[in-house]
C-alpha cells in the first residue's frame, strides 16, 4: 500500500494556491509493528510539514513588507540573506533579504531586513517551553535525549544549549516578578465577604535543605522548596486539583514572599479561602507564610515532631540494653509522649518531659550516651515551647 501525502496552501478565500507533495510512504499491513506511522516517519512527516509551512509564513509576511509603510512605494532590494530558526520540528534556513528604506522619509539607516520584526529571538518559544520545562525535572542531557527521542529536533542541538536557553527563560521570568512586600493581603477586611465563595481549599508545605556547592565542595547552601496543592471536596470529582512547585536559595533570593504569592496567585486564591501552612519550626520559613492569607492556618508539620522524637526512641533502645525493665518503662514514656502531642497535648507533653528527664537520672553512671540523650531531650523540650501555638490536635 503506498499512501501519498499532500500539502495544499489556500489563500484566505479558500481558493488554493500551492499543492506540494510532503511525503510518499509504502506501507505493509501483515505485521503489527508494520500498523500505522513509525516515529522516524512522524519526524519526518512533521520535518516536512514545518519546512514547507515556515517558508511559506515567511514568504508571505516578506511579501507583505516590500512597499513603503508611508507612501506605498516598492522598496529597493539591496542584498540577500538568511536566517536559521530553531523549532520544536528542526532547524531551519529562511530568506532575510535586506531592502532600502524609501527616499519619502527621513530614516537613521539607509536599510533593513523585514523579518527582524519577525523572528525576534532564534528559537520557537515552545522549543523554549519544552527545554525549560524538562530542564526544571531531569538534567539538561536528559531533557536533551528526552527530546530528540520524540520530535524531529536538530541533532546539533547539544547540552550547552539547552541549559543557555533554560537559564534565558528563567531569566526573563526573574525580570517579570514583581515587588516584595512585607504582607500580600489584599483590599479590606469588610470586601472580603463580597468576594464570592471560594472553591476549593489550600495546602501549603514548606520545607528546607542543605545542598552542596557545585564549584566549593567544602561548602553547602540552603535551599527552600515547598509545595502548594489546591484541592476539591469528594462531591467535585470534576474538578481537578491544582499542584505547584516552588524553591529558592534563601540567602540569595530578594523576593521569596513574592515568589510564594504568585505561585498561590496563580491558583486562584482569594482572601476568603482557607489556606494550611505546614513547615518545621524554622523562623524564615514561619515569616515566609506570615502575611499571606487573612484565612490561614499554621501548623507545624508532624514530620519535623517525629524525627526528634525518633532520635529520643534509639537512645531508649540503649536504655534498655543497659537495664531491661527501667529502659522499657522508659520506652513506653516516650510512646506517651508522642500520643499527647499528636492529640495537641501540649502542656502534657511537657510534663512528661519533665518525668522522663527524671526517669532517666539512673542511668547518668551507666549509659555511655547519657550527655546526648539529655541535650535531645532539653531540644525537644525548646522546640515544642517555642512552636506550642502551631501543635493542634
Amino acid at each position: 500500500m503506498r499512501v501519498k501525502l499532500q500539502l495544499v496552501m489556500c489563500s484566505d478565500e479558500g481558493q488554493e494556491e500551492t499543492v506540494t507533495d510532503v511525503i510518499t510512504l509504502k506501507k505493509n499491513n501483515q505485521r503489527i509493528e508494520q500498523l500505522g506511522l513509525t516515529l522516524a516517519e512522524s519526524k519526518q512527516l512533521l520535518s516536512t510539514l514545518q519546512r514547507h509551512l515556515l517558508q511559506q509564513q515567511v514568504a508571505t509576511f516578506l511579501d507583505t513588507h516590500a512597499t513603503c509603510p508611508d507612501c506605498g512605494t516598492p522598496l529597493k532590494f539591496k542584498a540577500h540573506g538568511s536566517r536559521s530558526f530553531r523549532t520544536l520540528f528542526g532547524t531551519f534556513k529562511v530568506s532575510s533579504p535586506r531592502l532600502e528604506y524609501c527616499d519619502c522619509k527621513r530614516r537613521k539607516t539607509s536599510s533593513f531586513r523585514p523579518l527582524s520584526a519577525l523572528l525576534s529571538e532564534p528559537v520557537a518559544p515552545e522549543l523554549l517551553y519544552m527545554e525549560a520545562k524538562w530542564s526544571s525535572l531531569v538534567s539538561y542531557g536528559l531533557s536533551l535525549d528526552a527530546l530528540q527521542d520524540f520530535l524531529p529536533i536538530d541533532l546539533r542541538l547539544d547540552v550547552k544549549t539547552v541549559h543557555y536557553d533554560t537559564l534565558k527563560v528563567a531569566k526573563r521570568l526573574e525580570a517579570e516578578l514583581g515587588d516584595e512586600q512585607s504582607s500580600f493581603i489584599e483590599d479590606d477586611p469588610h470586601e472580603w465577604d463580597l468576594l464570592p465563595p471560594p472553591e476549593g481549599f489550600f495546602k501549603v508545605g514548606i520545607d528546607g535543605g542543605y545542598v552542596r556547592n557545585w564549584f566549593n565542595k567544602t561548602h553547602t547552601f540552603e535551599v527552600i522548596v515547598g509545595k502548594s496543592i489546591r484541592s476539591f471536596e469528594e462531591d467535585e470529582e470534576d474538578r481537578t486539583p491544582s499542584l505547584k512547585r516552588f524553591g529558592f536559595v534563601q540567602t540569595l533570593d530578594t523576593k521569596s514572599k513574592r515568589r510564594l504569592y504568585e505561585v498561590l496567585h496563580a491558583q486562584d486564591l482569594q482572601m476568603n479561602q482557607e489556606i494550611t501552612f505546614l513547615s518545621d519550626g524554622d523562623d524564615t520559613l514561619r515569616h515566609l507564610q506570615l502575611e499571606m492569607s487573612p484565612k490561614a492556618t499554621h501548623i507545624l508539620d508532624w514530620h519535623h515532631l517525629t524525627m526528634k522524637l525518633t532520635v529520643l526512641g534509639q537512645y531508649g533502645k540503649g536504655l534498655v540494653q543497659c537495664e531491661a525493665v527501667l529502659g522499657e518503662a522508659i520506652q513506653d514514656q516516650i510512646e506517651r509522649l508522642k500520643w499527647s502531642l499528636w492529640h495537641g497535648q501540649v502542656d502534657k507533653a511537657l510534663g512528661k518531659i519533665d518525668d522522663l528527664e527524671s526517669s532517666i537520672e539512673p542511668f547518668s553512671e551507666t549509659y555511655a550516651r547519657f550527655p546526648k540523650l539529655v541535650k535531645a531531650l532539653s531540644a525537644l523540650r525548646t522546640y515544642i515551647v517555642n512552636n506550642r501555638h502551631l501543635i493542634p490536635n
